[in-house]
């Protein structure tokens, strides 16, 4: 253990004699800085050595003063890091450690609240860190959630992974944390990045921007299969779903990423989030299906006694029936016969995806109601 020097080893002490609620080791300017509830503090480091193996002896001394343990941030509390198993009464002293491995552990925890949350943000912003808390209900309603928002927001144009941007953007669209211009301003985004569409489409499957029309031949059949719904008929109530215009919409921006995915990333969200949409057909979820096998499912579940009432209140919309129930069954089993172990993205994916693709661009014109060629 390098040793501190004595001015060091005094302000050090100060800092932690004051109970600092949150503590943030910048290595690059060698600076501890402090957060109080009267604003920051700061001690500079003096190394007379390496300046990591000096850095090390100041968390070692900060994480005995914390945790009474010299060694740092223990090793048990690494392997937790991400399995947000920490204790809610340890996350206050993760704060205190300096330690950016402790601060993700506090963020992982379920038991994060909105002031412990401000407290990390300080210690660490980054833009896992936003997603990360985001995806707990409790900041999402507290003061933090919009301050994470407007982060991850304006951070979007400069994230790489389109997986990342996905997640942001269905993060962000949560209830109250940006406004409507915001909303349709990420919109508008939108049509340039296929990531953010499948955000919106997780999201908000039923209030996407910029709605279009219900189906012309919506009322057709509306009474009966409005009847048939309210007496539990999963497939009565998706028709009519399909067939409004927020159905309407999600099916129209789901063509539009299906069209051009940039990424396998991309193309496996669509589908999870497609499979979920369609989830009231198929109760017992993904069912590893090769694109062949879901065809013949779906014609044999258009025509079985399960939904015979539904066939009867709309016997022209067995198309619509077989269409739907092929859309409830997508999954990695669709994309495992023509990708396989490919690492293939861009144009090259796209050819290799055609097979798949394009019979599903048939089937949600099945639902858009679009006459087959």
């Amino acid at each position: 253990m390098t040793e501190l020097t004595s001015e060091d080893t005094f302000r050090l002490n100060v800092l932690l004699a004051n109970k600092p609620l949150a503590i943030r080791i910048d290595e690059s300017k060698m600076v501890v800085r402090g957060l109080s509830e009267k604003g920051e503090s700061k001690v500079p480091l003096h190394p007379d050595g390496r300046p990591e193996r000096y850095v090390r002896s100041v968390k070692e001394l900060i994480s005995g003063h914390i945790l009474g343990s010299p060694g740092g941030y223990p090793i048990y509390l690494r392997r937790w890091t991400r399995m947000g198993q920490m204790r809610d009464e340890s996350l206050e002293q993760l704060l205190m450690l300096g330690e950016p491995e402790a601060v993700v552990a506090a963020v992982c925890a379920p038991g994060l609240t909105d002031e412990l949350a401000r407290r990390a943000w300080w210690a660490m912003e980054d833009a896992e860190n936003a997603r990360r808390m985001l995806s707990n209900p409790a900041i999402v309603a507290g003061t933090m959630g919009r301050v994470l928002a407007r982060y991850l927001l304006e951070f979007l144009p400069f994230e790489t992974e389109t997986e990342k941007m996905t997640a942001s953007v269905r993060l962000i669209l949560q209830p109250g944390l940006i406004d409507a211009e915001d909303r349709l301003s990420l919109w508008k985004k939108s049509a340039r990045k296929q990531a953010y569409l499948v955000g919106f489409l997780q999201a908000l499957p039923d209030d996407l921007p910029q709605p279009v029309p219900a189906r012309s031949d919506t009322e057709d059949h509306a009474r009966d299969l409005r009847l048939l719904a309210q007496a539990g008929n999963a497939c009565a109530a998706m028709l009519l779903r399909v067939h409004s215009s927020p159905g309407q919409t999600f099916l129209k921006t789901l063509a539009t990423v299906l069209t051009k995915p940039p990424t396998q990333d991309v193309v496996q969200a669509t589908f999870d989030l497609v499979r979920d949409y369609f989830s009231p057909l198929r109760p017992d979820g993904d069912p590893d299906l090769p694109l062949k096998t879901l065809v013949q499912d779906a014609w044999d579940y258009a025509r079985a006694e399960d939904v015979r009432a539904c066939r009867n209140a709309a016997p022209s919309l067995a198309a619509e029936i077989s269409a739907m129930r092929l859309l409830s069954g997508l999954g990695y089993g669709v994309l495992r016969p023509v990708l396989r172990d490919s690492t293939a993205i861009g144009s090259l994916m796209r050819r290799k995806l055609k097979p798949v693709i394009d019979p599903l661009l048939e089937q949600i014109g099945v639902l858009q109601g679009k006459k087959s060629d």
